[in-house]
């Protein structure tokens, strides 16, 4: 006889990381029971050394967050991010960072939101923090059901639904499961859902930064023969650093004795923001891209990483979840309130449809950049160089840029423009 599941209801997420529990509230709010099962305890992700990592969130992103109630517990510890400056091929001033380089575009916030409180281009905030917010949101919703640590071993489908099978034995029904088990996701695996990605043979060097000057809420790209290198403004005085490097420079660089590093750190970073100093661990990710060839299969869905994986320098990884989850939660609470089945194909289609041209846009875009940008071939450079100019130079190509990146473009779902799904 077959033991009665953990749990049974509407849907079941596998992987509680920021994308799975984003989609969890949402799936909620659109009226779903849900429950999320995840490896860790979730306090465990919370723990500085857990994640280095910070994530830019598009004012999209934010407004979801608003709608859901996590905005709430994040607003103390995000950064509004005011301008973005990009220079290729050299740091700004020459040898270090510090001026305006011969080649740069410039983002600024006021030229689609005006006002000193008007709409930024985003928020930073550190992974961990927004791993607290969102924690803290699904808190204050008992109804929502939270399995941890428990490992995801495979799915089952049976009549009219579809079984999570814990490596215990235990088991979760639902009408629907997602897929947040991350770029190399095992239900993706079994579902026999193809891929096709490659690394990079980069690595991204992470580390938390504290400066003498303030960074006023600009977040600085360089475009260098090695890879981007990104800084991106915090809280405090502080920016997280996004540093591309082959991986065995990489990987010398985060084992690298303190002084050592910092000499590295001055060299890079220059001092256009005073003395600066490491705080906190280094951490080095493998970069590549990967991409699932459908975002849906027979009752199973892949969101977030579980549906791409794209190299971080647009910033875009976190909010392609979250764009994600919006707009499942949508077509699933909108099926449920019709009378259709959450789980069918024909359901599923219309997510997948919703969100694989924008995925397989920045997937593309990121790739192409960043082969573009990671070298150092002078006709290449000073023709890059030039178009970043061009661009520079017409307002309305800067302000599609910006509302691309915000995920304005095109036909966003409802979370994202701030509504809630269980308005009238």
């Amino acid at each position: 006889m077959t033991s009665k599941p953990l749990f049974d209801g509407d849907v079941v997420i596998a992987g509680g990381g920021l994308a799975g529990m984003t989609l969890a509230l949402a799936m909620d709010q659109a009226g779903l029971s849900v429950a999320v099962v995840d490896a860790l305890e979730f306090s465990d992700q919370l723990a500085p050394t857990f994640d280095g990592r910070a994530s830019a969130l598009a004012y999209t992103s934010w407004r979801m967050f608003e709608a859901l109630g996590v905005a709430d517990h994040l607003r103390e510890h995000a950064q509004r991010i005011e301008h973005i400056l990009v220079c290729d091929g050299r740091p700004y001033g020459g040898d270090k960072p510090g001026g305006p380089g011969p080649h740069t575009l410039h983002f600024d916030r006021n030229e689609i939101s005006e006002g000193p409180d008007g709409e930024p281009l985003g928020w930073m905030a550190e992974n961990r923090r927004s791993r607290q917010a969102l924690v803290k949101a699904l808190q204050a919703r008992p109804q929502i059901t939270l399995i941890a640590p428990a490992r995801a071993d495979r799915y089952e489908h049976r009549k009219g639904g579809i079984d999570l099978v814990l490596a215990d034995g235990q088991r979760l029904s639902g009408k629907l499961l997602v897929a947040c088990d991350g770029k190399f996701s095992r239900l993706r695996d079994q579902a026999r859902v193809r891929t096709a990605g490659w690394g990079y043979g980069q690595k991204g060097l992470v580390a938390t930064v504290r400066h003498a000057e303030p960074h006023n809420g600009t977040a600085y790209e360089y475009f260098l023969p090695s890879g981007p290198f990104a800084i991106l403004p915090l809280t405090d005085n502080r920016s997280s650093l996004v540093w591309t490097e082959p991986d065995a420079i990489a990987d010398a660089l985060k084992e690298a004795p303190d002084a050592v590093f910092q000499e590295e750190l001055e060299a890079r970073f220059g001092d256009f923001l005073g003395d600066v100093r490491p705080e906190g661990p280094r951490f080095a990710y493998p970069l590549g891209l990967r991409y699932a060839e459908q975002f849906c299969d027979d009752r199973i869905a892949f969101v977030g990483d579980a549906a791409r994986g794209i190299h971080p320098l647009a910033g875009q990884g976190f909010n392609l979840g979250i764009r994600d989850a919006a707009a499942l939660a949508e077509v699933c609470g909108e099926a449920k309130r019709v009378g259709l089945d959450i789980g069918a194909v024909t359901t599923l289609r219309r997510y997948e449809d919703w969100r694989k041209f924008d995925s397989a846009t920045l997937a593309a875009g990121t790739d192409f950049f960043n082969r573009l940008f990671s070298n150092d071939i002078e006709p290449i450079r000073q023709l890059r160089g030039i178009g970043l100019s061009i661009v520079d130079s017409i307002p309305p190509a800067r302000r599609f840029f910006m509302r691309q990146a915000g995920g304005e473009t095109g036909d966003p779902p409802r979370l994202l423009k701030g509504q809630r799904l269980d308005a009238a």
